[in-house]
């Protein structure tokens, strides 16, 4: 298999966090293709879910691979002059993340850009994100991700 190098495994690199490498047979876009190739639990993914308001700010919301993000529960974290927040199109993803969708990462991503993650990620001892490449994973120790990212912690996800 080919040596993977993404910026977000540079960042974890540079600032010296421990991370397991799960390199994938084929490219995989959706949570439950990673976990089956990865050979995890769905329960220990984190999806980065990339959202918008009308004036074009983004926030990342991160919820466990069994959750659905909540976009009027992450709104009440956002400052209060966003309005209504939606899903990043494709192409935004891809221009605000540096990744294409479905292999986001809730690391190396602008300033400005906030960064949530639901309170149920907090309770896993390791989680699994994305490489920001969709040919592997990476697994790693979930206060380390939660330090990396600078994540606020809230309850952000409907698992309904």
């Amino acid at each position: 298999m080919a040596i993977i190098r993404t910026k977000i495994i540079d960042l974890l690199d540079a600032r010296k966090i421990s991370y397991r490498l799960l390199q994938h047979s084929e490219p995989v876009f959706t949570v439950e293709e990673a976990a089956a190739q990865r050979g995890v639990s769905k329960d220990e993914m984190v999806k980065s879910i990339l959202l918008r308001d009308k004036d074009e700010h983004y926030v990342m919301a991160c919820v466990l691979g069994y959750s659905r993000v909540n976009p009027k529960a992450v709104r009440t974290y956002v400052p209060q002059t966003w309005r209504r927040l939606s899903f990043a199109t494709a192409e935004e993803i891809l221009s605000v993340t540096g990744c294409v969708q479905g292999a986001v990462a809730p690391l190396g991503l602008p300033d400005g850009v906030p960064i949530i993650f639901d309170k149920a990620i907090t309770r896993c001892q390791k989680v699994n994100i994305s490489s920001g490449d969709p040919a592997a994973g990476l697994e790693l120790n979930t206060q380390d991700l939660i330090n990396a990212a600078g994540a606020q912690i809230a309850a952000i996800a409907d698992s309904g």
